[in-house]
């Protein structure tokens, strides 16, 4: 089972520079690397305050630069937001970048506020994903490509550039909702789940995405990637204590922002009841029952996992410290399953 090391908006503002903030990602990059993770896995928003965060093209583009063989991962890229002929070409640049080592992984988003800020509405976010990403493949794949769909047009457009990877780099499309998996079905796409479903309810959107992807006369793609909040200590009392603030300041924040999926018994348990959510969502506890939650996963069909490591107020020697005891007590099991 591949690892991934997944970054996402924790930073609040005003608690360290960004140049600050800058260091010490690329210091997680270079410790996640070194402890053994698989991918680096960075996420994207925009106007995300109170949390303060970097674009991920720049990135991963300098991540890229870096010694070893770790993969590089956008989990996940808000497509509607984005015109997807600068997608595509962003793509393959840093596709050729890196050598072949991107992964594109692409969601839908949650915030009015962002597709206010780009010209779209909340309404048209799936819409504008699935045709989108229908021209991307083509201009990916094809030598001349003319599309007059509902959102986007180009007439005999040749592309400047292509991926590195053939016939384009793994696309995981990330859902929440049942719908949103039957859209994954439909597309015929890899299946990225959020953070957010109990395991029972991903048990059951397992079933939903196959049967569409049957209904759909698609073949099962060989990966499935889960991504999870994750904390692990020296044993089960030691991470719910520690991870305990972190989750909590980050999921009122997430509540504010509307999240979907974040509904008000979800929230109650997180700020309530955060030991009783641990069985159904999140991953806690001592190295062994971290890998044994993990591996509840693997026997759903998931390929890959990315883990959560950095939550909001964690000192710099904190996160190093979670770092290094996965790289050491999990990971190397993991790889096993």
């Amino acid at each position: 089972m591949e690892v991934g090391y997944q970054v996402g908006q924790v930073v609040l503002r005003d608690t360290i520079s960004l140049q600050q903030q800058w260091q010490e990602h690329l210091e997680q990059f270079r410790a996640s690397r070194d402890a053994g993770f698989d991918i680096y896995c960075w996420a994207h928003h925009y106007l995300i305050d109170p949390f303060q965060r970097f674009q991920p093209f720049p990135i991963l583009a300098r991540l890229a630069a870096e010694p070893g063989s770790m993969k590089l991962a956008t989990s996940v890229l808000l497509l509607p937001l984005m015109n997807p002929v600068d997608v595509a070409e962003q793509v393959a640049t840093l596709d050729h970048i890196s050598e072949g080592r991107f992964i594109l992984g692409l969601g839908l988003g949650y915030r009015p506020e962002e597709s206010e800020a780009f010209n779209t509405t909340m309404a048209h976010r799936a819409a504008r994903s699935s045709e989108a990403l229908e021209l991307m493949i083509r201009l990916w794949t094809e030598e001349e490509v003319t599309h007059h769909g509902r959102f986007f047009h180009v007439s005999g457009a040749r592309p400047t550039a292509r991926p590195y990877q053939q016939p384009h780099p793994p696309i995981w499309l990330a859902a929440m909702s049942d719908a949103a998996i039957r859209r994954v079905g439909r597309e015929g796409h890899t299946l990225f789940i959020g953070p957010a479903q109990p395991f029972e309810t991903i048990r059951r959107q397992i079933d939903l995405y196959h049967q569409t992807l049957e209904d759909h006369g698609h073949q099962r793609p060989e990966d499935m990637v889960i991504v999870r909040e994750f904390f692990c200590g020296e044993s089960r009392a030691e991470a719910l204590e520690a991870a305990r603030r972190g989750f909590e300041t980050k999921y009122r924040v997430y509540e504010q922002h509307g999240l979907q999926g974040t509904d008000d018994e979800l929230t109650s348990k997180i700020t309530g009841d955060l030991e009783g959510l641990m069985d159904d969502t999140f991953i806690v506890g001592s190295p062994d029952e971290c890998v044994e939650q993990i591996a509840r996963y693997r026997e759903l069909g998931f390929t890959h996992i990315s883990l959560r490591l950095f939550y909001p107020e964690m000192s710099r020697k904190e996160v190093l410290d979670h770092i290094e005891l996965v790289g050491r007590e999990v990971l190397p099991t993991v790889h096993e399953l």
